[in-house]
């Protein structure tokens, strides 16, 4: 073999060594970042699929008509216009997919027709309003549809109230609620996971909506654990557990030490205190 074939041969295996490196250089930074999405610090250590409808950091929101936000001009500055919670009475418009929801119609009597005949009054027009449930393993929207009538003696029109819910104004009904407050804090299922079930229920709610909702159901329930409390304190018999929990940063990421103080009365009534620390 020549010289010059030998130092072809060299450059060739030079060349080969070098790709070589490269190759195991990208494979060993890609196993460092799968290592650190299984052992990582992370509260939840699993890397997701890219969502389709998730947007890419840089791209440009799509302009829409519902998705913008309105603004009105106030002295030196501008400010959001607050977005209703479309649960009006003449409010038609539909938060969810018709094709993949059921819809379970409830028709509301009006009881100014209490007494006529059928001749003595005619159906000129309907209200629809909607309203979101839920039954156990699935949702379901409720349509209430109003008759508007009007009479022929008296040509007075009249159309019955939406019926009233657990939370005034909101189209959230109150098997919802409930249904909304179980999975957070009974089956410890956050918020932007029951959004994403909603979303794949083919329902179109805010997650900010979510969050408003679990905290004026909250403020709901506050009666009924100050009352409950209240008969636990006048207990001959009381129990109670000290529970710590990390909660409230003190800075530099560090979390401070609280306590749960689990008291159980003689009527089977339990309730959760929350104290910042032991001096209460």
């Amino acid at each position: 073999m020549s010289a010059g074939q030998v130092a072809a041969l060299m450059q060739s295996k030079d060349a080969s060594i070098e790709l070589l490196k490269q190759q195991v250089e990208a494979l060993r930074h890609r196993l460092e970042w799968f290592e650190r999405q299984v052992f990582g610090s992370k509260s939840e250590r699993f890397a997701p699929q890219p969502d389709p409808a998730q947007m890419h950091l840089g791209e440009v929101f799509p302009v829409s008509q519902q998705s913008t936000a309105q603004r009105k001009a106030v002295p030196a500055h501008t400010r959001r216009v607050p977005q209703s919670d479309m649960a009006g009475d003449a409010d038609e418009s539909k938060f969810f997919d018709e094709s993949r929801v059921p819809v379970q119609t409830i028709a509301v009597v009006n009881p100014q027709i209490a007494g006529l005949a059928a001749d003595q009054y005619e159906v000129i027009a309907e209200k629809v309003t909607y309203r979101l449930a839920q039954k156990p393993g699935s949702y379901v929207v409720l349509k209430y549809v109003r008759p508007v009538i009007k009479r022929r003696d008296t040509q007075q029109i009249s159309c019955p109230p939406t019926p009233r819910g657990v939370l005034e104004g909101s189209r959230a009904d109150v098997s919802f609620v409930v249904g909304l407050l179980m999975d957070k804090f009974g089956w410890h299922l956050p918020l932007y996971r029951q959004h994403q079930r909603l979303v794949a229920a083919g329902i179109s709610v805010s997650r900010q909506w979510l969050t408003q909702l679990a905290q004026q159901s909250i403020g709901l329930l506050e009666p009924i654990y100050a009352a409950q409390l209240d008969s636990i304190r006048r207990s001959r018999v009381q129990a109670l557990d000290e529970t710590p929990i990390k909660a409230d940063r003190t800075g530099h990421g560090k979390m401070k030490l609280a306590y749960f103080w689990p008291v159980y009365g003689e009527q089977d009534e339990v309730c959760f205190p929350f104290h910042p620390s032991r001096t209460c």
